[in-house]
């Protein structure tokens, strides 16, 4: 294996791992050191690498903003019938969740912390998707409300649980992989309960 090769592993190792450590763990505030141990590498090299542990975060963070992007792509760009785009997008999001239980807590957090402003979806994005809404209300797919309950309900249906992901886990006796099994089993439950037929 080259040098540069053997640094490209070890600069993915160390940013692989910081992700595992913050969306996976939870573990938000993971300092160098406890990267560096948890990489198997020595803590130089992650400043030797992103210069900083703030440089790391940052180019985690764009990492999972990036992510979150390319789920909401699925509603707006997709030709697909409007049912079919949202469950499109409840079978992504549930994926992702299974992958990176704590990835929308994190960029929750960031945001609190004012180092997120970039919007996810732009508002001529976001008028279509309430008149493609609208639209399945007038079809008597979906119950009538404001569009934006409808969203609303769908994210909270999809997040909030692992969001409070330990809180379930502890107070309903719940291991990591029963909880992973009721993710992964939600689809069709949010979907039933999105829409009428």
């Amino acid at each position: 294996m080259s040098n540069q090769a053997k640094k490209d592993q070890t600069q993915e190792l160390i940013k692989e791992t910081t992700k595992n450590l913050f969306f996976v763990k939870g573990k938000f505030d993971a300092t160098t050191q406890e990267i560096a141990d948890e990489a198997g590498v020595k803590r130089t090299l992650i400043n030797y690498y992103f210069r900083s542990r703030d440089n790391l975060v940052q180019i985690v963070f764009e990492e999972a903003q990036k992510v979150e992007r390319e789920k909401s792509e699925v509603i707006m760009n997709s030709d697909l019938p409007f049912k079919q785009k949202i469950a499109q997008f409840i079978e992504e999001s549930l994926t992702t969740s299974l992958q990176y239980p704590y990835l929308e807590t994190y960029i929750v957090s960031q945001i609190n912390k004012g180092n997120c402003q970039k919007k996810d979806i732009e508002d001529d994005e976001l008028q279509k998707l309430y008149k493609d809404i609208e639209k399945e209300m007038e079809l008597g797919n979906i119950e009538t409300m404001k569009p934006v309950h409808f969203v609303l309900n769908m994210i909270a249906l999809l997040v909030f649980p692992s969001a409070i992901r330990p809180l379930f886990m502890e107070n309903l006796n719940i291991t990591d992989e029963e909880f992973d099994k009721l993710i992964a089993e939600r689809k069709d439950i949010i979907l039933n309960m999105l829409f009428k037929k």
